[in-house]
């Protein structure tokens, strides 16, 4: 089993009044890849800040590697932090930004050379030793300022929206870079970001948080498939959601759901009571549209008129307006030996979807 490097227990913070974070419970693992997502305002990055030292809890405990660091200033906490501006001394060489800290801590001019050459390969920027950050990238830029963290050993690396000043191709690029970075140095990374596709592209765990509290933990997968509720269902990714009621019950997980006139069968891990009301949740991706002409049974399938058609090359996004005026979205992929993914604004088509592939949540105001 790792080693649980990071552990808040009962963690409230509370600022003039207002309750930033409420009891929040959190084991981090060493070497992982643990991504705090949320809305502005959810609270991640003071949770970040309470961790690194900058701030202190109103009520609960932190502790690093098992020992209470409650009162102790972030230097003392052996601990990180890669901040939006990446805030480099802009007169230094990379070269002397990165070894920094080593020289604040009296470390050996020969050892401070190897940690600085050694960091300064992992991040690629061998060719930079004696540029200015002035005249580097963003991207360059970003990696001068993890390997200035790096080059101190420390056994958490935390990332406050570290990529939000990218442009989008860089934002990408440097995401494939920050993983298989993290990856290299085996230092834990506790990483804050509001993109959840960031997040599920590069993360061993998402920390899912609303208004100061935890919704859900769990890897990219579970988040996505498995959402514990309506607000993580539609913070992560794009979801159709259908009001529906449990109709019957079998066995192995088996229900039959009534929704929007019909009765379907569905799966789902959680328990439910006969006549319960429920959300149906589908992603875009999970939805079926055929032209009405080339469907000859149509009993499993709802009506509905094409309103929108976005290509993106590998796939066509639809906009389908159902009877009830419901907007449903859906994701076709697409294949150059089916022609049919060629839909016309107005188009008369049938939408369905595979049991087992929704999700069944209890019913929420």
């Amino acid at each position: 089993m790792a080693n649980i490097v990071v552990e808040l227990r009962g963690v409230n913070k509370t600022i003039h009044d207002l309750e930033i974070l409420e009891n929040i419970n959190l084991e981090i693992q060493e070497g992982e890849f643990l991504t705090l997502l949320g809305p502005s305002g959810c609270g991640k990055t003071t949770l970040l800040r309470l961790i690194s030292g900058f701030e202190e809890p109103t009520k609960g405990s932190i502790f690093i590697d098992g020992k209470d660091v409650s009162g102790l200033p972030p230097h003392q906490r052996h601990v990180h932090t890669v901040f939006q501006s990446y805030a480099l001394f802009p007169h230094m060489t990379v070269f002397d930004n990165v070894a920094f800290g080593l020289r604040c801590q009296n470390v050996p001019a020969a050892d401070i050379q190897t940690r600085v050459a050694d960091v300064i390969k992992m991040v690629k920027l061998e060719k930079y030793l004696n540029r200015k950050p002035g005249t580097l990238s963003g991207g360059q830029q970003q990696r001068v300022a993890i390997a200035r963290a790096a080059v101190n050993r420390p056994r958490v690396l935390l990332l406050d929206e570290p990529l939000s000043s990218l442009d989008y191709r860089l934002r990408k690029t440097m995401q494939l870079e920050l993983k298989q970075l993290q990856r290299t140095l085996g230092i834990t990374f506790i990483f804050v970001t509001h993109d959840q596709e960031e997040a599920l592209s590069m993360s061993d765990r998402i920390v899912v948080m609303q208004e100061g509290c935890i919704e859900q933990i769990g890897s990219p997968r579970q988040v996505y498939e498995e959402p514990q509720n309506l607000n993580v269902a539609k913070f992560i990714g794009e979801v159709n959601i259908f009001d529906g009621e449990i109709f019957a019950i079998g066995n192995n997980n088996q229900i039959m759901v009534n929704v929007l006139g019909k009765t379907r069968a569905a799966k789902s891990t959680r328990t439910f009571n006969q006549g319960q009301a429920v959300h149906v949740l589908i992603r875009p991706e999970d939805v079926r549209v055929w032209g009405q002409p080339e469907v000859n049974d149509a009993s499993d399938m709802f009506a509905g008129v094409v309103e929108d058609v976005n290509y993106k090359g590998t796939t066509v996004d639809l906009m389908v307006r159902l009877e009830n005026n419901k907007i449903i979205a859906a994701t076709e992929f697409f294949d150059e030996d089916d022609d049919r993914l060629e839909y016309k604004l107005g188009e008369k088509v049938w939408i369905s979807w595979t049991p087992g592939w929704e999700v069944i949540l209890p019913y929420e105001q």
